[in-house]
């Protein structure tokens, strides 16, 4: 097959990409630090006077043009990541209002870490290609041969300091963003990862149509052979 269990998929990758814009959203609305790259965006769209989903599927699209002479493929997650998350953050802001008490702040910082990692597992199992950001990210790893853990620390740092600087919102949820993630998404990406089936080997592959082929030619020489009368 070759887009096995699509239904799965599918939904799972759209609930997952919204999911996410509504994580980035509770972020917001707490006002403890948004994610790295949202750093950046907030930055920009107070600096641009745009949404932060425009300007969040602004910056994929920049991004993924990146990917060109980094030859990096995209897949049907990544185009969907660009404008998904940017549609579902704005559709949470339009409808969340900001929370004055410290107490609620907090729980709306946690809820949305947590959700954020759900979100990243469930469209990351589906195996229909990364994000853009995701993707410059293991791009620059293959073409510099540096290892994730630096790579990534030197793009989020460079996109939260860009991103401050334009008067982003940098905090302690940043903070706990950045230290939880990771554990978070390796303790659920098991139970939202779709399995598919393995790609059968070439050589088998190619063994089974010897088979098929041989198999066929025979019964064909076999029709050809003139018929002995059994009569006496």
């Amino acid at each position: 097959m070759r887009f096995p269990r699509p239904v799965r998929r599918l939904v799972q990758l759209y609930v997952g990409l919204a999911l996410y814009g509504a994580s980035m959203g509770l972020l917001v609305r707490a006002s403890l630090g948004v994610m790295p790259w949202d750093v950046l965006h907030q930055g920009l769209a107070r600096q641009l006077d745009r949404s932060l989903g425009t300007i969040t599927v602004l910056v994929g699209a920049l991004v993924l043009l990146a990917w060109v002479p980094l030859r990096q493929r995209p897949g049907l997650g990544t185009f969907s990541n660009v404008v998904v998350i940017g549609v579902a953050v704005d559709a949470t802001l339009a409808v969340l209002p900001e929370l004055g008490g410290l107490p609620l702040r907090i729980g709306l910082a946690v809820a949305g870490i947590a959700l954020n990692a759900v979100a990243t597992a469930a469209y990351i199992g589906v195996h229909l290609g990364p994000g853009p950001r995701d993707g410059l990210m293991t791009g620059l790893v293959r073409r510099t041969g540096g290892s994730v853990r630096v790579v990534r620390t030197a793009i989020e740092v460079a996109v939260v300091a860009v991103g401050w600087a334009l008067g982003g919102t940098l905090g302690l949820a940043t903070v706990a963003y950045a230290l939880a993630i990771g554990p978070l998404v390796h303790l659920l990406l098991p139970r939202f990862a779709v399995r598919l089936p393995e790609p059968v080997p070439a050589q088998t592959a190619q063994a089974t149509q010897v088979r098929v082929d041989g198999r066929a030619a025979s019964r064909s020489a076999g029709m050809g052979r003139p018929q002995t009368s059994q009569t006496p």
